[in-house]
């Protein structure tokens, strides 16, 4: 049995869904405030095709951040260093948090409506076990690095959402400035930071 292709419509409307989220979330002032209604009118269609594609906000809100965040995915899993599986773990770690906060800081209250959506927890959602496991994987391959799991929820918790925005969005730290703070704790952590810093 062959899998059928999604019509072409469909495939328009969910291009079209995507670009008038991303939209609407780079320009509000809270995730909170970017409904159902507000994507469909934005996007040209029904909200009743938005409730068939992705069942509801929440739907919706995971598609959409499955789908800007898989050019990463794709990098971590089969790309060139520094991300990719041939670059030693001591500096893919690194790449990987520096990628994850690059994406977040891109995608502020994407993120922030993903992690923050309902009474929710983000530790619980799919995305975060999804890291989780791929952080804990490459510290487990770092000689006398303990407890990796443990470790893996501790270099995590350093890009979560609402930390970002605090960050960028209300002490106005600087794109450069959190990417060098987030690797100087990443390589005290793995102990790789030089001594005397």
């Amino acid at each position: 049995m062959t899998e059928r292709k999604p019509r072409k419509d469909a495939v328009r409307n969910r291009a079209a869904v995507f670009t008038a989220a991303d939209t609407l979330f780079a320009r509000c002032e809270s995730p909170a405030d970017v409904t159902m209604a507000d994507i469909a009118t934005a996007a040209g269609v029904g909200k009743g095709t938005l409730f068939r594609a992705f069942g509801d906000r929440s739907g919706l809100i995971r598609a959409l951040y499955e789908a800007r965040l898989e050019p990463v995915r794709a990098a971590i899993e089969e790309g060139p260093p520094p991300l990719g599986p041939a670059t030693p773990p001591l500096q893919r770690v690194p790449a990987l948090l520096d990628a994850v906060l690059c994406f977040k800081l891109d995608n502020r209250h994407l993120a922030l409506a993903l992690e923050g959506n309902g009474s929710d927890s983000p530790y619980r959602a799919e995305h975060y076990e999804q890291w989780h496991t791929m952080l804990r994987d490459m510290l487990e391959q770092i000689p006398g690095l303990t407890d990796s799991a443990f470790t893996a929820h501790a270099l995590l918790a350093a890009v979560r959402a609402d930390l970002v925005e605090h960050l960028a969005g209300h002490k106005r730290v600087p794109r450069e400035e959190m990417r060098g703070h987030l690797a100087s704790f990443a390589a005290k952590v793995l102990g790789t930071h030089p001594r005397g810093d």
